[in-house]
């Protein structure tokens, strides 16, 4: 096993290098930028879809309402992600631009926008228009147009393509006629392509990208292809890098599309057999977190002898059920534990098989609405399948089987912690009340440091700890980013409830690593979480040109900090007294 874990390790920098792709970030980022409206809108579809189910009627006018708004959010989600991806991927550019110029990211999200409405509306034979395509449906004609755009704007931005203005004229006039070139230039584009596809094979451009990658995605909703991706993405967040932010780009537009299409067949009456989509991923194939580790935790807490473990499983079987299984995989560890590869990989493949297998075989409807990714697995399930019972059977089939599955390399793992911990113990004099393992690539104990009274005043904390030797003079904002959010807000919490116990003037928020550009500025620390570690190169040119620390964390310091909110006041007030020795 050891052996293939040295062979993963000898492609890190590749994989670094796929994780880090400007146009798969600009994809992740996009949606998740959209996100908020993709949520909105699945809990009127709910209310005009489930209620009916349990004996509420909505009145007519009332539920045509309802219908109206979800037309009018996730009906354009493939317009909002034309411009929510071209800001991302502009953020990106900037960096790479040199001499000071930049590309504005309002203008970019704009044109891209124009350009999609191009490339994905259709017209009939009389003139009439047909938006289908301005969902999810014309997505990959959304990442067309964001690419297309932002590289338009890069090439007159470099090569001072503009309108040049007077000094005098005020900086926002100058900055709209800057734009006129480039705006002009991706919008041309997207036209001549239009007119192309039109001429060519009598379909909107969104039409004909539907046709050529339609065989890629019938084989990918295979159980073979849907085997190989489930096992890509653990494979991935395996060695330390996101995988669903590398796997999943490729396969958003049939993610989505097969989600519309499965609703679509639903309300006509007919059988939803899609089995590729979105929450199919999230509630069965990542069912807790990538690596399906919903179980894991129950059995770190009932079925392990390891202190380690146990405290392991009590502190992260609440974000596990909610799929923020960051908390496990940094704080057992899971990732680029040997113990846990098979597992960890092989598990989420056997879910998304068996959940094919009751799509097909047993007619357990696919799944048809987007909802929440945060949702408990089982509860998701049975939403998403219009609360049909069968998909309860599947996640207590899945459930079972993940444990079979997780649990003999538990107990190897746990057998090994409990031999080092007894050494430990026996050679330290140790007790169980003053020891307190934490999860590293080799367990070692860490004795546990003594609370701060929630009395101490700023004062008292200065002169017992010199990490806070220095006193703050004004509030000080803290930026926490990890990959999608929820490991992120926990870090922020323990730093606000540490601030607000010492009365120390620090605020701390959450937030996505992509999704910074625009806040960036707002803040006098950013804090890297571990799965976003390998973007601190990236992210440093613009905390230096702004003036801003910059610090990443690994895994076991990461969740050390998570669980005590005195020690992430002292990290951070730590880091705050470098930059003013420096």
């Amino acid at each position: 096993m050891q052996v293939i874990i040295d062979k993963l390790e000898k492609h890190q920098k590749f994989f670094d290098k796929i994780s880090k792709n400007i146009y798969l970030m600009a994809i992740k980022d996009g949606f998740l930028a959209a996100m908020p409206i993709i949520l909105f809108s699945s809990i009127f579809i709910l209310l005009t879809s489930v209620l009916p189910l349990i004996g509420i009627n909505l009145p007519g006018g009332l539920n045509d309402w309802f219908n109206k708004i979800y037309n009018y959010t996730m009906g354009f989600v493939g317009l909002y992600v034309s411009g929510t991806t071209a800001k991302a991927l502009t953020g990106s550019m900037n960096q790479r631009i040199k001499g000071g110029r930049f590309i504005n990211g309002t203008s970019t999200m704009m044109a891209a926008m124009c350009g999609f409405m191009l490339l994905a509306i259709g017209t009939t034979k009389g003139g009439a228009y047909i938006g289908d395509y301005f969902g999810t449906k014309g997505i990959l004609s959304s990442f067309v147009s964001a690419f297309i755009t932002v590289h338009m704007y890069k090439f007159c931005v470099e090569r001072d393509i503009t309108i040049k203005m007077p000094k005098e004229v005020p900086g926002a006039i100058s900055q709209n006629f800057r734009d006129i070139f480039p705006f002009s230039f991706s919008v041309l584009v997207m036209g001549v392509i239009d007119v192309a596809v039109r001429s060519w094979l009598h379909v909107p451009f969104s039409a004909m990208l539907a046709t050529l990658i339609a065989p890629i995605f019938k084989g990918a909703e295979t159980y073979w292809g849907m085997a190989f991706i489930w096992f890509l993405i653990p494979l991935f967040w395996f060695m330390g890098i996101h995988g669903p932010s590398v796997v999943k780009p490729a396969i958003t537009a049939a993610l989505y599309g097969n989600t519309t299409a499965n609703l679509a067949l639903f309300k006509a009456g007919n059988f939803p057999y899609h089995s590729l989509t979105e929450n199919f991923g999230n509630f069965i194939g990542e069912l807790g977190g990538t690596g399906a580790t919903f179980v894991v935790p129950f059995i770190f807490m009932f079925l392990m002898k390891s202190k380690q473990l146990k405290a392991i499983g009590k502190a992260s079987f609440i974000p596990v059920m909610f799929a923020v299984n960051e908390p496990l995989l940094f704080g057992a560890p899971i990732i680029l534990n040997p113990y846990f590869f098979i597992p960890f990989v092989l598990s989420p493949v056997v879910n998304v098989v068996i959940g094919k297998m009751f799509i097909d075989l047993l007619h357990m409807r696919g799944f048809m609405y987007i909802l929440s990714w945060a949702l408990p697995g089982p509860i998701g399930a049975f939403l998403d399948t219009q609360m049909q019972p069968i998909s309860l059977l599947l996640v207590a089939v899945l459930l079972a089987l993940d444990t079979l599955i997780y649990l003999p390399f538990c107990r190897a793992y746990d057998a090994s912690l409990v031999k080092q911990e007894a050494e430990v113990d026996a050679a330290e004099g140790a007790t169980d009340d003053a020891v307190e393992t934490v999860g590293a690539d080799v367990a070692m104990p860490v004795t546990a440091s003594e609370e701060t009274p929630a009395t101490a005043t700023t004062e008292e904390i200065n002169d017992s700890d010199p990490s806070l030797a220095k006193k703050l003079t004004h509030q000080v904002k803290v930026l926490v980013l990890c990959a999608g959010g929820g490991t992120s807000e926990q870090l922020a919490n323990a730093l606000m409830e540490g601030a607000e116990k010492y009365d120390v003037p620090i605020v701390a928020s959450a937030g996505a690593y992509g999704s910074h550009h625009d806040i960036l500025p707002n803040y006098d620390l950013v804090v890297l979480a571990p799965q976003v570690r390998t973007y601190y190169d990236d992210l440093k040119a613009d905390t230096d040109r702004l003036g801003i620390q910059l610090v990443a964390t690994k895994g076991q310091q990461y969740i050390a900090l998570t669980r005590d909110s005195k020690k992430a006041l002292d990290f951070v007030m730590e880091n705050l007294n470098k930059k003013t020795d420096d």
